[in-house]
C-alpha cells in the first residue's frame, strides 16, 4: 500500500458546466479518497484530495479525461503531507 498524502489539483480548461465535480466526486469516492472539489474563479476546478497516494495518481489521470462534455486543457498537481482532516469527500 502506498503512502497516505495530501494533493491539491487544479484542472483548467472547459471544466464547469459540464458537471466535472460530479465526475471527481464519483471517481474519488470508489477509491475511498477524500477531500472536496469547487470550482474557481475563472473557469478552473480545484480538487483537494487525501489518501493513498497510488489512489490520488489514479484519480489525476481520469481527471485528464474528465466527463464526455469537458475539454481537459491542463493538471497542476501539488504534493504534500497527510493531514486527516477530511471524513468524506464533498462537492462544494
Amino acid at each position: 500500500m502506498s503512502e497516505l498524502c495530501h494533493a491539491d489539483i487544479l484542472i483548467t480548461g472547459l471544466v464547469q458546466g459540464v458537471f466535472f465535480r460530479a465526475f471527481t466526486s464519483r471517481i474519488a469516492k470508489s477509491l475511498n479518497i477524500k477531500g472536496y472539489a469547487h470550482n474557481m474563479p475563472k473557469g478552473a476546478v480545484e480538487v483537494v484530495a487525501e489518501g493513498h497516494r497510488n489512489d490520488i495518481e489514479e484519480l489525476v489521470m481520469k481527471l485528464h479525461a474528465g466527463p464526455p462534455e469537458a475539454l481537459v486543457e491542463n493538471i497542476e498537481t501539488k504534493w504534500s503531507d497527510f493531514t486527516g482532516q477530511f471524513t468524506t469527500f464533498e462537492i462544494k
